[in-house]
């Protein structure tokens, strides 16, 4: 049975990532991209298929798990009767497209410690068995289009679909295996020299890390959380996924399991600001010219996410064959989600553009023209009802959060025409008009959205339900934090989403979004509650409750989607990046609102501003 989420530590190639458990077992791989057929899977319900463990066969005493410095190499040490080894995993960064590696070294730390390494892996989503052969440097698995190479320093034995060693490991024993994605129908890909590798890795993640300039009171975790957002990106294109993980669930059990394997454009604007506050213009500069790419055509068209090379074709299917974590089905693969109309993607994608500019980045020549259509579309769509932010599957309504980035996405471009010269004689053309249309959205969102008898923007028009969502009005610079209507809102918030002191993203006992069961407290939201305070000048509430959700990451820093209060468990896919990218943000703002700064709202670039 797999481990809990939150006990696993993540490493990466800037490809795809691996995840490896606190017992020494890398229980989920997608080679060569994150959203490829897994190879490894048991987190899904492979069971100890689709996993490759190093265990000692001896009674386990003790279990410590940490991170080589500011890098993503990953050492696990297990102290046994007899004895400690320490198991040091890592992926170098491809010198080749077509193979993608792990790399495990395990060492003798004290005494002499029986140990088990054994590998049975499983392609096509656990479905295909591989041919195994054997090859006087190493163990060949195929399956379809897909081969792994298997070399170390010990002899292997086959049974059925593993392959296994027993090791006796003494002190001062060094002992390398490696593991190579290749197409099957290209030779096996060349062994590789462990410890240059693994000295070549060390040497990018450290001048990596070197490079960042956040040094605000949290730089360890915000460091972590850089590193981790570093990792979940695809390198060729610069899309940064949500998840590495595909149906880990909001609901130990439930149904509520999705594939976040992909790029949100939800994610966007926080996306460049977090890579931008850490000092890394190249990051912010590839993942800005990927969403241009990505979202290329008739704005009617645009997604809400994409796949890492910017594809479109992300049908969801269910794995049937597949028990899931902990009984939670159905496992999928694709998400239906992605061909839903949500209003928010177009002020993210906008505010994208405009704070990438007003940070420092060069502009493209694409971006106008880009610009431009989507503001025309906005006009004619904005009064549309839509999907909303969380995707749900209940129908659409004219949410309250929706329409405020429809206000975003035309503030910016005026902003961007007043400021910026954008749009040249066209764009001055254009801004009387942006400006009027800016304060009719404006005005209908604080008529229609704010319900006077709850005292609140709510979930949508007309609604009394309650949303977290509408907490980003200050980030976005709509209203002030000052606002008698956001003070509402945030105390409406206070005593009706609170669960245990974390915030829920809407209340799901209702069954309003179509979809069965509850989730835990969702981690994002609650750090825009933190950031509410900061605005507010409650900083001492701020500085609380950050302390309270950092308290939640695991042992290495990292975060999953959600915690459920009741079981005590991190849950949702892991790591999560939007619960990351909050996390940054909030430690910015906390920062910049406790020294008085009064530009604190990132997102809006100036905090809230008063209509």
């Amino acid at each position: 049975m797999a481990s809990r989420i939150e006990d696993y530590g993540l490493i990466g190639n800037t490809r795809t990532t691996a995840l490896v458990s606190r017992s020494g077992a890398i229980d989920w791989w997608c080679a060569p991209r994150f959203d490829s057929d897994a190879c490894f899977a048991a987190l899904v319900g492979y069971d100890e298929h689709g996993t490759w463990a190093i265990r000692p066969t001896v009674r386990l005493r003790e279990r410590r798990q940490q991170y080589r410095g500011p890098t993503m190499i990953l050492e696990t040490d297990l102290i046994c009767e007899g004895g400690a080894v320490r198991i040091t995993d890592f992926m170098p960064l491809p010198a080749e497209e077509d193979r993608c590696d792990i790399v495990r070294i395990v060492e003798g730390l004290e005494g002499e410690v029986p140990v088990e390494m054994w590998l049975e892996p499983r392609f096509g989503y656990g479905k295909d068995w591989p041919w195994i052969s054997h090859a006087p440097d190493g163990t060949r698995f195929t399956a379809g289009p897909d081969s792994l190479m298997l070399r170390g320093a010990a002899a292997l034995k086959q049974a059925g679909g593993r392959v296994s060693s027993m090791l006796r490991v003494k002190k001062g024993d060094r002992l390398g295996f490696q593991l190579a994605w290749n197409p099957s129908y290209d030779p096996a890909p060349a062994a590789l020299n462990v410890d240059e590798a693994l000295a070549a890795t060390e040497a990018y993640w450290r001048g990596w890390s070197g490079r960042c300039t956040y040094d605000g009171r949290e730089r360890e975790i915000v460091m972590r959380s850089l590193l981790t957002l570093k990792a979940m990106t695809y390198a060729p294109t610069g899309g940064v996924v949500a998840a590495p993980t595909t149906s880990l669930p909001e609901e130990i059990g439930g149904v509520r399991n999705w594939d976040y394997r992909f790029v949100w454009l939800r994610d966007a604007s926080l996306t460049l600001d977090a890579l931008m506050l850490g000092g890394y213009l190249d990051e912010a500069r590839e993942f800005r010219d990927w969403l241009l790419r990505a979202v290329a055509g008739a704005p009617a068209d645009l997604q809400i996410m994409y796949d890492v090379a910017g594809g479109r074709r992300l049908t969801e299917m269910d794995l049937p064959w597949l028990p899931g974590y902990e009984g939670s089905k159905p496992v999928r693969v694709g998400n239906a989600a992605s061909g839903q109309f949500q209003l928010d993607v177009y002020g993210e994608l906008i505010s994208c553009i405009y704070a990438a500019r007003k940070r420092g980045l060069v502009g493209r020549d694409d971006a106008w023209p880009t610009s431009r259509a989507i503001i025309e579309f906005v006009e004619r769509a904005w009064q549309r009802p839509d999907d909303g932010i969380w995707e749900v599957r209940g129908g659409r309504r004219h949410f309250t959060h929706s329409k405020l980035m429809a206000w975003v996405a035309i503030d910016r471009s005026a902003r961007a025409i007043e400021e910026l010269g954008a749009g040249g004689a066209e764009g001055r053309e254009m801004l009387p008009h942006l400006q009027t249309l800016r304060e009719r959205i404006h005005a209908e969102v604080c008529e229609r959205g704010f319900n006077p008898r709850v005292g609140a923007f709510t979930q949508s028009y007309g609604s009394e339900a309650l949303d977290a969502s509408v907490l980003l009005m200050p980030h976005m610079g709509f209203l002030p934090a000052s606002d008698p209507r956001v003070k509402g809102t945030v105390a409406a918030v206070e005593k009706q989403l609170l669960r245990d002191g974390f915030v829920l993203r809407y209340a799901t006992e209702t069954g309003a979004d179509g979809l069965p069961g509850t989730e835990g407290a969702f981690l994002a939201c609650s750090f825009w509650l933190v950031d509410n305070y900061s605005f507010a000048g409650r900083f001492e509430e701020a500085q609380a409750m950050f302390e309270r959700l950092v308290g939640l990451k695991n042992h290495l820093g990292l975060f999953a989607e959600e915690y459920e209060p009741r079981l005590g468990r991190q849950i949702g896919n892991f790591p999560q990046a939007f619960t990351h990218l909050a996390l940054i943000t909030s430690a910015h703002i906390l920062d910049s609102a406790m020294r008085g700064e009064t530009e604190v709202g990132t997102r809006g670039l100036g905090g809230g501003v008063n209509h």
